[in-house]
């Protein structure tokens, strides 16, 4: 269908709008409030010793689920495409669950099953203590952030076939030789892009991760919840809008990542 010059205008007017309005004016007037004081005022509050121990927290949590969703991302693609076995479409089903879920469902459920009066509570009298802890924030990122990995990798799998795969199995390779020296090279992009996706989504996590945190600064508060400290808790209003500056720059950096990866990777096809 052929529009004319003036319906193109208008319908690029209310996209350019729409986007301002909900993008670009929020963002602008953080950092307006951000860097009115100054960029000195901007970094004495990020370098406090909650927003280091926040980063740091941020930075671990994505360190411990990254390498956890790629190992078991894999094997889950692999086994939705070379796979047929019953319950393989359920398995589809579940692996969009955390998609489908409020995160905020996902950290009661966590609760119910890892607090003290949880099914596995039992754990926290032998000393290991999972809710309100990292190893209850650390699964909780891992949920929310499943699906990122296999969905990147899937379809990477099924457009290479496994022709090459069978013809190493022939040559009398064994099966981590040809996943290492065949699948995982063909898989390369789709799995890197999977795991930008993974760190922006962990690194951004709010509402499962404040279920299973206590939020307390220096001790489990990430990026994200130092943000709601000082904004709502401390009423420390600049100080939030400098945690939410340093969120976003790191978003920014992880798209501009993101954008280099879909250029490689339409390239290398």
């Amino acid at each position: 269908m052929k529009l004319g010059a003036r319906t193109r205008i208008s319908l690029r007017t209310i996209v350019l709008a729409y986007l301002f309005v909900l993008l670009l004016l929020p963002l602008g007037i953080i950092l307006w409030r951000t860097f009115g004081d100054g960029i000195g005022a901007f970094y004495d509050s990020i370098s406090t010793p909650a927003a280091i121990s926040a980063f740091n927290l941020s930075v671990l949590i994505i360190a411990i689920t990254v390498p956890v969703n790629v190992v078991f991302g894999i094997l889950t693609a692999l086994a939705l495409v070379r796979g047929r076995f019953p319950g393989r479409n359920l398995l589809q089903g579940l692996v969009d669950l955390p998609f489908a879920v409020s995160p905020v469902v996902v950290g009661v459920s966590l609760i119910l099953l890892w607090g003290v009066n949880g099914w596995f509570g039992g754990l926290e009298h032998h000393g290991l203590k999972i809710i309100f802890n990292l190893p209850g924030m650390v699964i909780a990122t891992i949920f929310v952030t499943l699906p990122f990995v296999v969905r990147e990798v899937e379809p990477v799998l099924h457009e290479i076939g496994d022709d090459q795969e069978q013809a190493a199995a022939t040559l009398g390779a064994s099966r981590w030789q040809t996943f290492w020296r065949i699948t995982l090279p063909a898989i390369r992009w789709g799995l890197t892009y999977g795991i930008v996706l993974t760190v922006a989504r962990a690194l951004g996590e709010f509402g499962a991760v404040i279920m299973v945190s206590t939020g307390l600064p220096g001790k489990s508060q990430t990026l994200t919840l130092l943000v709601q400290g000082r904004y709502v808790n401390d009423n420390n209003t600049f100080g939030a809008y400098c945690a939410a500056t340093l969120l976003m720059g790191i978003a920014l950096v992880v798209l501009l990542l993101m954008t280099l990866l879909e250029r490689k990777r339409g390239a290398a096809k």
